[in-house]
């Protein structure tokens, strides 16, 4: 079974400067990830026109999928759908549907020309349901287009999620050692040699008197997952740094 693949895109200069601290990576990450979905890359851009649609033409003949965050709200640095659209080829304008949500939610005196920028959608796109500030997101093609603000970004995942192919699930299983990359590196490539099926990863932390290391395992074969983290284990007993499987998912 072929697993789907993902590219995502997080757009805005906020998260270049520093101003702003991402918090959606690894949340979809994680989601796409329980779905069986391979998150294969991650840019982050800046809002300008032409690297939005540079990022985006190259990531969407790539992957499966393409998640982007950021850009569509009301005001004059939300490009993010005029640049989708560029990208696409085609015409964006005021969405009937978007426009009907927008009024469905704000006051007559509060549906100002800004707040309406958010109803501007590519021509033949779906829309994403917001639960949370009903301005929509929207999906062209294989690329789901979803606000910056966590919360929002969430509850759209949650909405198109139903719409996602899943794939096999990817197990894995961490080993806390409580000894130096350094000295688990060579039995560790051995047993990574073994199993081919196994991603076999190294993360190192500091903790009190030295070094640890967090040595994580993921395969979609959970029978060969098993036996490769029963190998780290009795490998680190050996050394005696004390590895024992810490975490199963």
């Amino acid at each position: 079974m072929t697993s789907p693949t993902a590219g995502l895109l997080l757009i805005g200069d906020e998260l270049l400067s520093g101003r702003t601290k991402d918090k959606n990576l690894g949340y979809i990450a994680d989601f796409l990830t329980a779905l069986g979905i391979d998150l294969r890359e991650a840019r982050v851009v800046p809002d300008l026109e032409e690297n939005i649609v540079a990022a985006l033409n190259s990531l969407r003949a790539r992957y499966t999928y393409v998640f982007t965050t950021g850009g569509i709200g009301p005001t004059h640095d939300d490009i993010t759908a005029d640049a989708v659209a560029k990208a696409f080829g085609v015409a964006i304008d005021h969405d009937p549907r978007a426009v009907a949500i927008l009024k469905a939610h704000y006051q007559p005196a509060m549906l100002n020309e800004a707040r309406l920028r958010m109803a501007r959608i590519p021509h033949g796109a779906e829309l994403i349901e917001n639960p949370v500030s009903k301005a929509p997101g929207f999906r062209l093609e294989n690329v789901f287009v979803m606000a910056g603000v966590p919360k929002i970004m969430q509850a759209m995942l949650e909405a198109i999620a139903p719409q996602l192919e899943h794939g096999e699930p990817i197990h894995s299983a961490t080993v806390i050692a409580h000894m130096g990359e350094g000295d688990l590196a060579k039995p560790l490539k051995e047993i990574q040699d073994r199993h081919p099926n196994v991603v076999i990863g190294s993360y190192p932390f500091e903790e009190t008197g030295g070094f640890g290391s967090n040595l994580v395992l993921r395969s979609r074969d959970r029978k060969a997952l098993e036996t490769a983290a029963r190998e780290v284990e009795e490998m680190t007993q050996a050394l005696k740094a004390g590895g024992k499987v810490k975490v199963w998912s």
